[in-house]
C-alpha cells in the first residue's frame, strides 16, 4: 500500500509536491492530539491561532437567507461573475465606504472568498519554468499571510519577501527593494505583481494614505500589477482613522485591484463570499479563468450578501463587533504587559504581534510549543509568516473575553512571563 501511495504521489507536479500543509491545519492537528492530556490537567486548549471571528453572524443575514430559500429560481446555476444585484450592491458599498466609483458590469467580480481569488490571479500571472532566474516574481509582505508564499510556489513562480519591519514603520521602500531584486540577477520584466495587505495579517499594522499612493506610483512607474488584500478593512477602533482603499489613490484603477471578504467583518467565514474590484482588464482576466473552473456563489448567498451590504443592520453589526474587539484586545494587551511584555494596541484587525521572551533566543516555535504543551494556549510562531517573523508569535484575539482572561491567568501561573 505504501508503495502504491508513492507511485500515485509521483503523478502530481513538483510544485504541488513541494507544498507545506497550511500552518493552521498543522497547529490544529497538534492541538487535537494534546486535547485529552491537557484537559486532564485543567488546561483545555484555548485557540488564539485562527484568524476567524467566533461571534454569531448577523441575524439579519440569517433571516434574509431563510426567506430567499423559498424562491425556486434561487437554486439554479449562478454566473461566476456574480448576479447583477450582488455586483451593484458591491459598487454601492465601495462608494459609501470609500468614495470609490465602480462600474459593476466591468470592475467588480464575485469570489468564493478572497483567498480563492488571490490564488487564481497569481496562477494567471505566472508562467512556470524550471530555471529560478527566469521565474516570474510576486513581491509579497514578509512577514505576511502564510498562504501567499504557497500560492506563488504552486504556480511555479518566485516569492520575493518585502520586509515589513518596525524600523521602516512597516512601510518598506519599494524602489530599494526593486534594486535588491535586480542586484540578485533577476529581470525587471519578470516582476508581475506586488501584494500589499493593510491592515496586515499577521502584524495588525496599518499604513498611511501617502504610502498607499507611493505603492500605486511605484507600480505605475514599473508596470507592475498592484494587488491589495483588504480583508480587514472593516475591523478598526477609531471612527476617525478607518482603513482606506487602494482605489482611492490617484491612478490606482490603471494598475490595481482590491480584494474584500465577508468573512472577517461579518464572521461569515463558512459562507465563502468575497469580491475583487478595480482595474477592468485585471478583473476581466481573472474572470476568464474563473469561468472555466467554477460556476459562482450560490444565488441565495449572493442575494443575502447584497442586502447585508446595503443594510443599516450590517453597519450596526460591524460597529458593535469593533467595540467588542477593542475592549477585548486592550484588556488582553494590558494583561500581557503586566507579565513584562511590550505590546501596543493595534489600530485595526484582531491580531497581536508579540515579541517572545529573550530566554528563547528567537526560537518562536519553541515558545509556541511550550505555551501549547504546558498551558494549552494555541498560538502561531512568527516564522510561519516568513523568515522575518523569527522571534515573534501571532495571537488572534477572537476568543471570548473569559477565555482571554484565562490565557493571561495561565501564562502567569505557568511562568510564561517575559
Amino acid at each position: 500500500m505504501a508503495g502504491n501511495e508513492q507511485i500515485l504521489k509521483a503523478k502530481f507536479n513538483d510544485y504541488v509536491q513541494s507544498l507545506e500543509t497550511y500552518i493552521m491545519f498543522q497547529i490544529k492537528a497538534k492541538q487535537l492530539a494534546l486535547t485529552e492530556e491537557l484537559t486532564k490537567k485543567n488546561r483545555k486548549p484555548i485557540a488564539l491561532s485562527m484568524g476567524a471571528p467566533v461571534d454569531m453572524v448577523p441575524m439579519f443575514a440569517v433571516d434574509t437567507l431563510k426567506n430567499v430559500l423559498d424562491d425556486p429560481s434561487i437554486h439554479t446555476y449562478s454566473t461566476p461573475k456574480g448576479e447583477t444585484y450582488f455586483l451593484e450592491a458591491v459598487a454601492r458599498r465601495m462608494k459609501k465606504r470609500f468614495g470609490v466609483e465602480l462600474d459593476p458590469k466591468k470592475e467588480v467580480y464575485s469570489l468564493i472568498g478572497s483567498k480563492e481569488g488571490i490564488a487564481n490571479l497569481i496562477r494567471e500571472l505566472i508562467n512556470p519554468v524550471v530555471d529560478e532566474k527566469e521565474r516570474d516574481i510576486i513581491m509579497c509582505p514578509n512577514p505576511g499571510y502564510a498562504s501567499y508564499k504557497e500560492m506563488v510556489k504552486v504556480s511555479g513562480g518566485l516569492f520575493w519577501g518585502v520586509p515589513l519591519l518596525e524600523e521602516n514603520n512597516y512601510q518598506p521602500d519599494l524602489e530599494a527593494e526593486l534594486t535588491k531584486i535586480l542586484n540578485a540577477g533577476y529581470k525587471k520584466e519578470k516582476i508581475k505583481a506586488l501584494i500589499i495587505n493593510y491592515p496586515n495579517n499577521p502584524l495588525g499594522v496599518t499604513c498611511d494614505f501617502d504610502y498607499m499612493q507611493k505603492c500605486v506610483d511605484f507600480c505605475l512607474k514599473n508596470n507592475i500589477i498592484l494587488i491589495s488584500d483588504n480583508a480587514y478593512a472593516e475591523i478598526y477602533f477609531d471612527e476617525n482613522d478607518k482603513p482606506r482603499s487602494i482605489l482611492e489613490c490617484k491612478g490606482a484603477k490603471d494598475i490595481a485591484v482590491e480584494f474584500h471578504s465577508f468573512s472577517k467583518p461579518y464572521a461569515m467565514t463558512g459562507w465563502r463570499m468575497g469580491f475583487v474590484c478595480g482595474n477592468e482588464t485585471i478583473v476581466s482576466m481573472l474572470g476568464k479563468l474563473k469561468s472555466t473552473i467554477d460556476t459562482g456563489i450560490f444565488k441565495a448567498l449572493q442575494l443575502t450578501g447584497a442586502k447585508l451590504l446595503d443594510s443599516k443592520e450590517g453597519d450596526e453589526y460591524i460597529n458593535e463587533a469593533n467595540k467588542k474587539f477593542k475592549h477585548k484586545i486592550q484588556k488582553f494587551v494590558d494583561g500581557l504587559n503586566s507579565l513584562g511584555y511590550s505590546v501596543k494596541m493595534p489600530k485595526a484587525s484582531f491580531y497581536l504581534w508579540v515579541k517572545i521572551p529573550p530566554r528563547y533566543n528567537g526560537d518562536s516555535k519553541k515558545f509556541a510549543d511550550d505555551l501549547l504543551e504546558k498551558s494549552g494556549i494555541v498560538i502561531v510562531p512568527g516564522e510561519a509568516f516568513g523568515d522575518l517573523g523569527k522571534g515573534y508569535v501571532r495571537m488572534s484575539i477572537t476568543a471570548s473575553e473569559s477565555s482571554l482572561d484565562e490565557v493571561i491567568e495561565r501564562m502567569k501561573a505557568d511562568g510564561h512571563n517575559f
